[in-house]
Formats: structure tokens, C-alpha cells, sequence
């Protein structure tokens, strides 16, 4: 069974249970007498791909440390799956399938490709507390992490030492190690940040590649990509949501037009 198949079968036994995959309930962050996140409140469906708009300040990247667990809300409830994670630490959520990216590389960048996709599935498991064993004494996280490599077609970059690669490969890699968590929710910080439009269409072809049944949520800048990625958006200005539907009506919106493309 490879991993795309045991992150399908897993997710269509949650799925019975009737919950969406994430529920958010007024979620609000303030920062003295900011509101960086204001009442925010959304629902996303098992498998859907869910892009977060808005223009710089908008509140997306504060909303996005909120559910990955980097921060906690002044107000509101966050649920997964039916579990109020509110108050759980990011760990707390790592181990119940929440995994995301950030706008900068997060890697290893002296240690070859593998070694760095098998210190990503090891880092969920109790070899990690093996400090006198070295990471080649355990054969299946090497084999997992090839396992990834191969179904997006990066098994030639395995030896190849991070630093050697091109920041849209390194890009690449960083999103296959969230990936070896297994995740049931992908939070995808700005995925196409800093890449040419070359190196950001691998990235959306690599990223539609991914299990369909693997939820995503995804902050992006290029309206592009997001229409690329997601089939469902919602806009965020101030803090506030002030558009929420399918990407047709979001680009037909004159309100997000204004607001976020300057159109009046």
C-alpha cells in the first residue's frame, strides 16, 4: 500500500463520522488593541481545497499560525474533525494530521534530500527519542521518504545536498516532508513565494498531485494559482471575511474586486 493510498483509506473512515474536516467559530486575535483575525468563522469540507485571499495586512498569515496552533485566539473555537483543538499546541496537532508550510524554506539545508525526508517521518515517532542510534540504523524511514520522492518524480534528487537545489526544488522538498506526517489537513503558506513563473507551475502541477483526499488550505498571493489549486475561496480584508463562494463568484465579486484587485 503506498502512502497515498493509506492517507485515502484513513480519510474515508473519519468521513463517516458526519464532521467537516475543520470548523471555525469566531475566531478573533488581538494584539493589544489590534484585531489581526475578526470573528472569523468557516467550514471546510473533507478533501476540499480552500484558498485564503487578501491583500497584504488582510490577516491571512495570523489566521493560518491560529490553526496550525503557533498562536492562540483571544476568542472563538477552532474543531477538527469534531475535537476542539483551540488550545492545543502545534505538536498536539502535528500528531492528529495537521501539517503545513511556511512562506520560507524550513529544511536542512548541509544534509542531503533523503536524510531530510527521513528526519521528517521519524520526527512523529518514538525514534526520535533514540539519541545514540543513527537515523540510517532505522531502513523504513529512508524507505518512506523515497517512497514520496518517486510519486512526485524527485527520486534523481535524492543524494543531492539541499543547498544544491533551486529554491522552487527546495520548495518542493519542504512540502514532501510535510507530506510524510500523512496529514489530513495541509496548511500551504504562499507555496508559489519567491519562485519564477516557471518554477511556480511545477509547483502547482507537483501540488495537484497530491492524495485528493488530503484537505488544503492554502494562503496565496497570485490570484492565478489560487484559481489553479482551489475550488472554493475565501477573502479576508482587515481581519474580516468579506467574500466566501466557488472561484466564479469570487471573480465576479465587485467587492473583491475593489478591495483586493483595485478595481472600482
Amino acid at each position: 500500500m503506498t502512502v497515498n493510498d493509506d492517507i485515502n483509506k484513513r480519510s474515508r473512515t473519519v468521513r463517516q463520522n458526519g464532521d467537516p474536516c475543520i470548523r471555525i467559530e469566531n475566531l478573533t486575535k488581538s494584539f493589544g488593541g489590534l484585531e489581526a483575525v475578526k470573528a472569523v468563522s468557516l467550514n471546510i469540507a473533507q478533501g476540499e481545497h480552500r484558498a485564503i485571499l487578501g491583500p497584504n495586512g488582510a490577516g491571512k498569515t495570523t489566521f493560518f499560525n491560529l490553526v496550525a496552533g503557533d498562536l492562540l485566539p483571544t476568542q472563538g473555537n477552532i474543531y477538527f474533525y469534531g475535537e476542539d483543538i483551540t488550545r492545543l499546541p502545534c505538536h498536539r496537532r502535528a500528531y492528529r494530521g495537521i501539517a503545513r508550510t511556511f512562506q520560507i524554506t524550513n529544511l536542512f539545508f548541509n544534509l542531503p534530500v533523503i536524510e531530510n525526508m527521513a528526519l521528517a517521518v521519524q520526527a512523529l515517532e518514538k525514534t526520535k527519542f533514540s539519541l545514540f542510534r543513527s537515523i540510517n540504523a532505522y531502513p523504513h524511514l529512508h524507505e518512506k521518504g523515497m517512497e514520496l520522492l518517486e510519486q512526485v518524480g524527485l527520486q534523481d534528487v535524492k543524494d543531492e545536498v539541499i543547498s544544491n537545489l533551486s529554491y522552487g526544488m527546495q520548495r518542493q522538498i519542504e512540502i514532501l516532508m510535510a507530506l510524510t506526517r500523512e496529514p489530513k489537513l495541509l496548511l500551504l503558506d504562499e507555496p508559489t513565494a519567491g519562485l519564477s513563473p516557471a518554477e511556480a507551475i511545477i509547483m502547482v502541477e507537483m501540488l495537484k498531485k497530491l492524495p485528493s483526499a488530503i484537505t488544503m488550505m492554502i494562503i496565496e498571493h497570485d490570484m492565478d494559482v489560487a484559481f489553479e489549486l482551489a475550488e472554493s475561496i475565501t477573502v479576508l480584508h482587515y481581519g474580516k471575511v468579506i467574500a466566501e463562494g466557488s472561484n466564479e463568484e469570487i471573480k465576479a465579486n465587485e467587492k473583491v474586486q475593489e478591495i483586493y484587485l483595485g478595481v472600482k
